[in-house]
């Protein structure tokens, strides 16, 4: 929406405050509200960028933990496993989309396959992965630019 529909961000810019979100602690999408909203409109704007993306759910969930009783056990974990597959499509889906603005760039394409095999093939750990590869990635860019 941020990209296609209002236009705020062009597609670098979008990969670049998604890759910058996933690497700050907290929740993606909440860490793209803050970059966002600041962006626009300083402090106040991640603020209300924050709110508005949190205060509705919050108070529907809120709302129907109060409301409704426990019940229904089955039925429940196989709605949540197929909004899970739902959420991973969605996420291959923006994976692809991401994808198209650095097959341009091989050396990018070429540090995300090296991610995508040792985190998610090689099972290695995260923060072991990150460490080994931002300074190479880093390098990779500042070597480009200069």
């Amino acid at each position: 929406m941020l990209v296609d529909e209002r236009r705020w961000l062009d597609a670098t810019e979008f990969n670049e405050v998604l890759s910058l979100s996933q690497f700050l602690p907290g929740p993606n999408i909440v860490n793209v509200s803050v970059i966002v909203g600041r962006r626009f409109r300083g402090p106040v704007g991640s603020l209300a960028a924050t709110l508005g993306l949190l205060l509705m759910p919050l108070r529907s969930s809120a709302a129907r933990g109060g409301v409704r009783p426990v019940r229904g056990g089955r039925r429940r974990a196989r709605r949540v496993h197929g909004g899970l597959r739902a959420a991973s499509g969605l996420v291959l889906a923006l994976a692809l989309k991401m994808g198209k603005t650095i097959r341009d760039t091989p050396w990018q394409v070429g540090v995300g396959v090296v991610a995508f095999v040792a985190i998610g093939v090689a099972r290695q750990p995260l923060l072991w992965v990150l460490a080994a590869l931002v300074p190479v990635s880093l390098a990779f860019s500042w070597w480009r630019r200069g």
